[in-house]
């Protein structure tokens, strides 16, 4: 097949390295290889993973590294399938109706009944079910497009099996069956990627006409280097400790861990208030760019003061963002979040499990630990005593 214009392929799995490094998507070699394959064997791409770990721009990268259009379908529950494919455009239809209406009095105006008439006029529906009445959705524009695109099924598992099952034959064949019209195929099939975050589990169908590959959180050195490519304008020494700091939180239980994208949103915050030292008070006074529910900001304060140094001599009394600590847990760490025998991966991978938490999760209403808590909002509190220092 010749290459279309804006279509750049890949010659090898070093190119796909380089290149989407210089679009500011680091990519492992594992990684690397899979994209190349999906490119050279025409498969759909399905990465799978938490959320977080760069599913989602990946696909984006990918246009960008190849010139390609990008189409994003972002999946929901109770999508309807024709938010996916295709909508019959009824208000321009319509339109041309009223407008062919004299035209339309002239095909009948000879008929010798209502039966003819009607027929005269049905087999005009040709016309209002053609090309020029038809409404692309995603999947339809990728399949008949002019332009190679890259099309992103964004977060699959949240849509229905309904609408997964409509995904198959533009998956395996490439081609959208509109039956007034006919069947679309491509002529220059897109590269499609899906994500998941595993909410729930995807059918056997559909993960076997995709290449998989599941996206884990970056080790140190790997999620360091993106932080750095980011040019954040936090010093080297400080953002080594932040990355650490924050794969630390990542092996406690909480509700979200903190993605790669809020580390770099924390690495900028750090660079904007000017940190010059990453001690107890100041990560406590920032924690929540990358921790985004109550309780699991009282998990974070609770061991934050040893992360970043173990050896540091941590205040009696950290920051705790108007709570004090009178919220129902001491600081023996025997609250529920030891992970002694635990392996880190196990402990992440336990967060997208639907059912996780009970009820209680965010407090009962009405009850007393609800009733307990401060009425400061952490918007309030946050960065107060970071942004004294600094004025």
């Amino acid at each position: 097949m010749a290459d279309q214009p804006g279509d750049k392929p890949f010659e090898s799995v070093e190119e796909v390295i380089n290149r989407f490094g210089e679009h500011g998507y680091i990519a492992d070699r594992r990684l690397a290889t899979t994209v190349y394959l999906q490119s050279r064997l025409d498969k759909p791409l399905l990465l799978e993973g938490p959320a977080g770990v760069g599913k989602t721009e990946l696909a984006k990268s990918l246009a960008e590294v190849t010139g390609r259009k990008l189409l994003r379908l972002q999946c929901y529950e109770g999508q309807d399938e024709s938010k996916a494919l295709y909508e019959w455009d009824y208000g321009k239809q319509l339109l041309y109706t009223q407008m062919l209406r004299d035209k339309i009095g002239e095909i009948i105006a000879d008929a010798p009944d209502l039966a003819t008439a009607i027929d005269r006029i049905g087999a005009q529906d040709s016309v209002f079910f053609s090309d020029r009445f038809l409404a692309a959705r995603p999947l339809l524009e990728a399949i008949r497009g002019e332009q190679p695109a890259v099309l992103l099924v964004d977060e699959v598992d949240r849509a229905d099996e309904a609408l997964e099952a409509v995904l198959l034959e533009c998956l395996a064949e490439f081609q959208v069956s509109v039956p007034e019209v006919g069947t679309y195929t491509a002529s220059t099939p897109p590269h499609v990627v899906l994500t998941s975050n595993n909410t729930r589990d995807l059918s056997a169908a559909l993960k076997r006409r995709c290449l998989h590959l599941f996206l884990d959180y970056p080790d140190h050195d790997r999620e360091l280097e993106i932080v750095r490519s980011k040019r954040t304008g936090l010093p080297e020494h400080l953002a080594e400790q932040l990355v650490s700091v924050v794969r630390q939180l990542r092996t406690l239980k909480l509700r979200k861990a903190p993605s790669i994208s809020e580390t770099i949103d924390w690495a900028r915050t750090l660079a904007v208030l000017g940190a010059d030292d990453l001690g107890p008070d100041v990560l406590s006074e920032t924690v929540n760019v990358v921790v985004k529910y109550e309780r699991d900001l009282h998990q974070a304060l609770d061991v934050i003061g040893h992360m970043a140094d173990p050896n540091r001599d941590v205040p009696e009394q950290l920051p705790t963002h108007g709570h004090g600590h009178g919220h129902g847990h001491g600081h023996d760490h025997g609250h529920g979040h030891d992970h002694d025998g635990l392996d880190g991966k196990e402990v992440r991978a336990a967060k997208d499990q639907p059912g996780r938490h009970d009820e209680a999760y965010y407090g009962a209403p009405g009850s007393s630990s609800s009733a307990q808590r401060s009425t400061g909002g952490q918007g309030h509190r946050a960065f107060s005593s970071v942004t004294r220092r600094k004025s």
